[in-house]
């Protein structure tokens, strides 16, 4: 599955490999990935924030960064693209911008509960984002691209 694959790259990008434990940075990479892949394949059930997400078509990062834009966290996800120091967003901030069907969808494919899914995904994020927008803006193009052309 694309997710699967995603989220070993994601892993790769933190400084964990793919296959790394769940509290470690491999299994937020997972997760990460498990929750972009659902957010790309979210039917229209899950409501605006699916489309959103869909509209960034295989880079779902810009969905999702538009979905926490609109959940008030703006300034957090802006201080992901600039250089300066990345804002930290809580569990239950992710919790709440992204929709119920994705989230459940993603700890399901990791197998932890949706609060420890978004509490990984919300220490991986910050730091995903910061590192796929050198240039102070998410690339466009393929995720998968994006990230195997940023081996760090």
């Amino acid at each position: 599955m694309a997710g699967n694959d995603l989220g070993s790259l994601l892993g790769g990008l933190l400084g964990g490999g793919g296959s790394g434990g769940q509290g470690g940075s491999g299994g937020a990479g997972n997760i990460l990935g498990a929750l972009l892949g659902a957010l790309t394949g979210a039917g229209g059930g899950a409501g605006g924030g699916a489309s959103g997400a869909q509209a960034g078509g295989n880079n779902p990062l810009g969905g999702l960064m538009d979905m926490l834009a609109k959940s008030g966290l703006a300034d957090q996800a802006q201080s992901w693209l600039g250089t300066g120091d990345n804002k930290p967003v809580s569990g239950a901030q992710i919790a709440e911008a992204v929709p119920d069907e994705a989230l459940q969808k993603a700890a399901a494919q990791a197998g932890v509960s949706p609060q420890e899914a978004a509490d990984q995904i919300a220490q991986a994020l910050p730091t995903a984002v910061d590192r796929l927008s050198p240039e102070g803006q998410l690339p466009s193009g393929s995720l998968e691209d994006i990230i195997r052309q940023q081996k760090f």
